[in-house]
């Protein structure tokens, strides 16, 4: 997640903490995930319900792709942690609050946090002013990307055990770099023991794109590129399986914004759905 210069946490990391906050407030019954932590960690008041971003019809289908690879982390995380897999690590963890919403996770897990020096000290700042607890199995690693720091040694140092298995989430960050850099993180992941799982989303070309999500697409990438972080990594579903492919994964599962509207949006009566834009892969070692 880039930093603003503030150690406040940037805009696309507020949007989508917001956006979870949100789909509590707006959205019918079932809810996809539970979340208005991160809310209270971006905003100290409601004035947030006025942001043009948080228009419900407008925000509508990325509201809906940011809670249900939200859910999608966290189930897989579940899921691992029935096979003793007791290591979690969030690649630009932004304004998460898994560790905030699963308190009776820390029997079973560690979670890692990675993100830039500034912004992780002003979310320990504000969990304490809000008198969350940081607790033990709770470990914010901060990397300086932008210094070329080592976010693998950062995360050894932080305790991570890369001898044992773990779940890696790494959402909403591929469309920030080149192929190059994204390979890297690949090979980092699929070092790993047997029994881990990364979990990443990737943007689609435009031309992949529903008619209807392209003017939602041109528009956030023109807020991108204001905000100094243009979307430059786009890539079909073959080009990108090809790439987590050549980085050592053994198994590979795309998850369409189809698949995971069937997965947790099936059978809803207020059209909430996936934007089709971004898809996400479940890579296995």
């Amino acid at each position: 997640m880039a930093d603003n210069g503030a150690g406040i946490p940037d805009n696309t990391a507020v949007r989508t903490a917001l956006w979870r906050a949100l789909h509590m407030l707006v959205d019918e019954l079932p809810h996809v995930i539970d979340d208005t932590v991160g809310a209270r960690l971006a905003q100290d008041d409601d004035g947030w319900r006025a942001r043009g971003d948080m228009i419900p019809e407008i925000s509508r289908g990325k509201r809906a792709t940011i809670v249900g690879r939200a859910r999608l982390a966290e189930d897989l995380v579940a899921q691992a942690a029935t096979r003793s897999v007791d290591q979690y690590v969030i690649l630009g963890a932004g304004l998460d609050t898994y560790a905030q919403r699963h308190p009776d996770m820390g029997e079973k897990i560690t979670v890692f946090e990675i993100d830039q020096p500034e912004t992780q000290a002003w979310k320990r700042n504000r969990l304490i002013e809000l008198r969350y607890d940081i607790p033990k199995w709770l470990r914010l690693v901060p990397v300086d990307f932008e210094a070329n720091d080592d976010w693998w040694d950062r995360l050894q140092a932080a305790g991570f055990d890369t001898s044992r298995a773990a779940v890696v989430s790494w959402l909403g960050v591929t469309m920030y770099l080149t192929e190059q850099a994204t390979t890297a993180t690949l090979r980092r992941v699929a070092s790993l023991p047997p029994g881990s799982t990364l979990l990443l989303t990737f943007f689609r070309p435009l031309e992949d794109l529903e008619p209807e999500d392209i003017a939602i697409r041109r528009a956030s990438r023109e807020g991108a590129r204001r905000d100094g972080t243009p979307f430059i990594g786009f890539y079909t579903p073959d080009q990108i399986i090809d790439l987590v492919r050549q980085a050592g994964f053994a198994a590979v599962e795309h998850v369409s914004a189809a698949n995971l509207a069937d997965c947790y949006f099936a059978d809803r009566t207020d059209g909430l759905r996936p934007y089709s834009g971004e898809d996400a892969l479940i890579a296995t070692v």
